[in-house]
């Protein structure tokens, strides 16, 4: 039996560390309510032995070849595959999502990143730029010390997300996890610090909010790299760009799914799933504002409401169980409280939307029918199983309505009209797009936003850009001019 209760609360130059001076909380089953462990927030004496550390480190491991790092990169990888099954455990215990979905996609989503990364840190170039009998060259540098914040959705995922490119670029990172999820993260540094990672390399600190604003404020951090609420984004953005410091913003939204009338119904329904539903709804990029054609509209909610009455929900560690709890509580009240505000705005609830009587923070996944534009349904980002459909006749009427929202993180089209499915999808305002098929997100794509739902990109090769800087050298060949 894997033991999810933590060695201590940080893991801090190589080693893990607990202060009894820090704030406690305790880390919470949401399947059941249970209370696995209580961690301290870090205080101001780990956060500054977290930095000085990641400042060591920085240095030594900005002077090893990129081979090297790579090297070091991809055999955490490997032992994160190996683990594979253990690592799941414990990332089941921290969300509360199903085993069947954690040991395929979390874990081994991180070793993918690890691998990426570690594969391509050898390929981290300048350019060499002829300038007739002169010439210059550029110089691809890291940016320093790292702060990552990240999410409780998917935390060994977004801890590898963000170490992978920091760390092959030369950079040291000092994570956060959520104050929700504070043990996967734990074990991405354990396995980083034994794959040959210098000491200090990668440091996880835990607390909330204010242990965040103290590592983002810090003089000795180069970069924040943060994913969560939009609300969230905005402060940070704002406490980061007061110092200059370098940002990435991956936040939340309310993205469209456009169903059209010749699409296969059945993978529209998937998508629709997949989009609402899979990690219990929890996941920033879902579509939960589903546009379907008003002559498919019935046809498709029948076969959602079918299919959805055959999702298991159960003990998140049988693997034939595909439907978990919500994250706390806390969230769970949020969810039920948008469920209410559904019902109250006169949208039709299809099916699910209750607390379940049971221990741990449970509901039933809810489609809600005929919503409007303007409910606060289809306006505010839930976070949660809650699927709004609406309908549409036409498509610069669905492509309008669609594009009407703050966010711009993600958008699907189905349709077996492949010069629609590309027209359409150069119309909608997201950055991360899918036609006939919903929240792919392999390491070799680029991840990211456009509009309030985030800054700059994670993965592929496009986040190389945003944990290094260019240095530019001009060579002159001949003399030096000057007018006097």
């Amino acid at each position: 039996m894997t033991d999810v209760k933590p060695t201590a609360s940080h893991y801090v130059d190589g080693a893990y560390l607990d202060d009894a001076d820090g704030q406690p909380f305790d880390v919470i089953y949401p399947a059941t309510g249970e209370t696995l462990a209580t961690v301290h927030a870090a205080t101001k004496a780990v956060t500054d032995a977290a930095l000085d550390a990641a400042t060591r480190a920085q240095a030594e491991w900005a002077a090893l070849s990129p081979r090297s790092r790579g090297r070091v990169l991809t055999d955490a990888a490997r032992i994160m595959r190996e683990r594979n099954r253990e690592l799941s455990i414990i990332e089941t215990h921290d969300t509360g999502k199903p085993l069947q979905e954690t040991l395929v996609a979390d874990a081994t989503s991180g070793a993918d990143a690890l691998e990426y990364f570690g594969g391509i840190a050898n390929g981290l170039t300048g350019e060499h730029i002829q300038l007739g009998d002169d010439w210059a060259y550029t110089i691809r540098e890291p940016l320093g010390v790292c702060v990552g914040i990240g999410a409780w959705n998917y935390p060994t995922q977004i801890a590898c997300w963000k170490a992978a490119p920091a760390l092959a670029c030369g950079n040291a990172m000092v994570f956060k996890p959520s104050e929700n999820t504070p043990l996967a993260a734990l074990k991405v540094a354990e396995i980083l610090t034994e794959a040959g990672a210098p000491p200090g390399l990668f440091n996880v600190v835990q607390g909330m909010g204010e242990v965040g604003g103290r590592l983002i404020t810090d003089p000795r951090v180069a970069k924040v790299s943060l994913t969560g609420s939009v609300g969230t984004g905005k402060k940070v953005y704002s406490a980061a760009a007061a110092e200059m410091k370098h940002v990435t913003m991956e936040l939340g939204g309310k993205s469209p799914m456009l169903v059209f009338d010749d699409a296969d119904i059945e993978n529209a329904v998937s998508g629709a799933i997949l989009g609402n539903f899979y990690s219990s709804g929890q996941v920033c990029s879902n579509g939960t504002r589903v546009f379907v054609h008003r002559s498919v509209k019935e046809q498709f909610l029948d076969r959602l409401a079918k299919r959805l009455a055959t999702a298991k929900l159960g003990d998140p560690l049988d693997e034939e169980t595909n439907f978990g709890p919500i994250v706390s509580q806390q969230q769970l009240d949020i969810i039920l409280g948008y469920v209410a505000r559904g019902k109250e705005d006169g949208a039709r609830l299809v099916t699910g939307g209750a607390r379940l009587d049971k221990p741990g923070f449970w509901m039933s996944p809810a489609i809600f029918a005929d919503v409007t534009d303007d409910m606060t349904i289809a306006r505010e980002e839930i976070f949660g199983p809650v699927m709004s459909v609406l309908d549409f006749n036409d498509e610069d009427e669905a492509i309008r309505r669609a594009n009407d929202t703050p966010y711009g993180l993600s958008a699907g089209v189905y349709t077996q009209n492949l010069a629609r499915a590309h027209r359409v999808i150069r119309k909608l305002h997201a950055g991360s797009c899918f036609i006939n098929s919903y929240n792919d997100a392999p390491v070799e794509v680029p991840f990211g936003a456009v509009k309030q739902s985030g800054v700059g990109r994670e993965n592929a090769k496009a986040a190389i850009e945003h944990y290094s800087q260019l240095k530019s050298v001009y060579v002159r060949m001949g003399d030096t001019e000057a007018p006097f």
